[in-house]
């Protein structure tokens, strides 16, 4: 099977589930390939979790939910080692970060040292347990979901480890003639319980290896690095973005070349992933965010003000 042909399947099968979300969908598709992990600050009811589910059917891969809440612990995520009687030995009891998709529900309602442990494995995509290291499966993609709204009770993400995303985006409520569809599509059930996969893991990281080979010009390395530093330079920003967010830019945007059709990348593609990659590793100044200053508004004078390689 083609790489468009892989790529169609994917998205084809997923909007079967999710309506009239191409852009969302191509976006977590772009981090699955790029071995990256996607943030999702939304309002609750919007198809998060079903966006998740509809990934890990299409590609015949594992499906791991964790409801985060207070009371959680790191080897709640992670696993612990159980003793055999029979044996006499301790064995490993895998915890459910051993899935190929991870969906972290309301990541902000556990504790940061919870949060920490399953932002390791999204680093070093390894878990220790107990002294003992375990690689996660390939491909392994989280998907993390926080709720904007309800605050209380809550432990925000502290930017060092918001930075450990790819990309921040929300859903967004769907036009009216998307929500009678999906309606219309759940009279008789579910449409999750009914679609199949249609790709497989190994074409899955067959894809991953076409991203590397995606071409990206010596102006278009010096594009991106003129964005991230702007970031830093902006009379309203306290904290720009790091040279995590140059990489993370760099490689979301091969993945939608790809995803495009493309085998090469253009000026548009890293203007229009900027917002998603760095919005969430920036950090204003407090006189900035009392003038109603947003991080959008402040990337796309950002990118006004950077020369666009022709």
């Amino acid at each position: 099977m083609e790489t468009q042909s892989i790529i169609a399947s994917l998205i084809g099968n997923i909007e079967k589930v999710i309506v009239g979300k191409r852009n969302t969908i191509q976006l977590c598709l772009a981090s699955l390939i790029s071995k990256g992990h996607v943030l999702i600050e939304d309002v609750p009811g919007l198809g998060k979790t079903m966006l998740a589910r509809a990934i890990a059917r299409s590609i015949n891969g594992g499906f791991k939910r964790i409801q985060c809440t207070p009371d959680l612990l790191p080897s709640d995520i992670t696993g612990v080692s159980v003793y055999n009687q029979k044996t006499q030995e301790f064995e490993p009891r895998q915890g459910p970060i051993f899935s190929n998709i991870v969906l972290a529900d309301e990541i902000n309602r556990t504790t940061p040292r919870t949060q920490s442990g399953l932002l390791e494995c999204m680093q070093e995509s390894r878990v220790t347990i107990d002294g003992v290291s375990y690689d996660l499966p390939n491909p392994f993609f989280v998907m993390a979901t926080e709720n904007p709204v309800e605050f209380q009770g809550t432990y925000p993400l502290p930017e060092a480890q918001m930075d450990r995303f790819l990309v921040q985006i929300d859903m967004g409520y769907p036009a009216r003639d998307e929500e009678v569809q999906v309606l219309d599509q759940q009279l008789k059930g579910h449409p999750i319980e009914t679609i199949e996969g249609v790709v497989s893991l190994d074409q899955i990281r067959l894809l991953q290896e076409q991203v590397t080979a995606v071409y990206i010009g010596a102006d278009m390395v010096r594009f991106i690095t003129d964005i991230v530093r702007a970031t830093r330079l902006h009379p309203d920003v306290l904290l720009g973005a790091s040279p995590r967010g140059s990489l993370a830019l760099m490689k979301i945007s091969r993945a939608i070349a790809l995803l495009q059709g493309r085998d090469f990348v253009t000026p548009d593609d890293i203007k229009e992933m900027a917002v998603y990659t760095l919005g969430h590793r920036l950090i204003l100044k407090t006189e900035a965010q009392v003038e109603g200053k947003t991080k959008k508004k402040v990337l796309e004078e950002v990118l006004r003000g950077v020369v666009v390689p022709l």
